[in-house]
């Protein structure tokens, strides 16, 4: 007699790896939003590329100097275009894909994320670096995010700490500010 136990013919294999991996992707597909089709690709790509063509404009009206010396207005300049070239490769590409999303509620937290970035770039020749940066701290850790009050304070007071030592100090940025040391 052999000392190996017969496989039993009877139970069958199961892969729990393969069934986990299905689980998942199927509570994946439950959450996601519905697809939004081609129209969706197309308006997005269309907002890039005027975001992308506004901020160039803007960007070329601050001087883009040279490369030697550069402007005020070259690194945005160079960063706009990269926009505008993504959102044209966007446009071509993207009545392809399927991978768009419909507008949900979950959506407008883009839009409050960025009117609250606009704000700070508004606030801060008029109040300076610190408050705007510490309320733009909390509107989105606290409100977008949804963290704790605790943590809200410590990182956004950190955070901007931290920008504030970066920007004045280390780099030499003349930021409006508040505190001076």
């Amino acid at each position: 007699m052999s000392e190996t136990t017969p496989r039993q013919q009877d139970a069958p294999e199961h892969d729990i790896l393969a069934e986990i991996q299905a689980e998942v992707a199927q509570d994946l597909a439950d959450e996601r939003p519905p697809s939004g089709g081609p129209a969706y690709q197309l308006a997005s790509s269309l907002v890039v590329l005027g975001i992308g063509v506004a901020a160039a404009f803007l960007a070329y009206g601050y001087g883009l100097g040279s490369l030697r010396r550069p402007g005020p207005g070259l690194w945005p300049f160079v960063v706009a275009i990269l926009i505008v070239v993504l959102g044209a490769v966007l446009l071509v590409v993207g009545r392809h894909l399927d991978d768009t999303e419909k507008f949900t509620r979950a959506s407008l937290l883009v839009l409050v994320g960025a009117a609250t970035f606009v704000a700070l770039g508004y606030l801060l020749p008029l109040i300076g670096f610190e408050i705007p940066a510490v309320l733009l701290g909390i509107v989105w850790l606290r409100f977008l995010g949804g963290e704790s009050w605790r943590s809200t304070i410590v990182i956004s007071v950190l955070t901007t700490a931290a920008f504030y030592g970066l920007f004045l100090y280390a780099l030499s940025v003349p930021l409006p500010h508040l505190i001076a040391f």
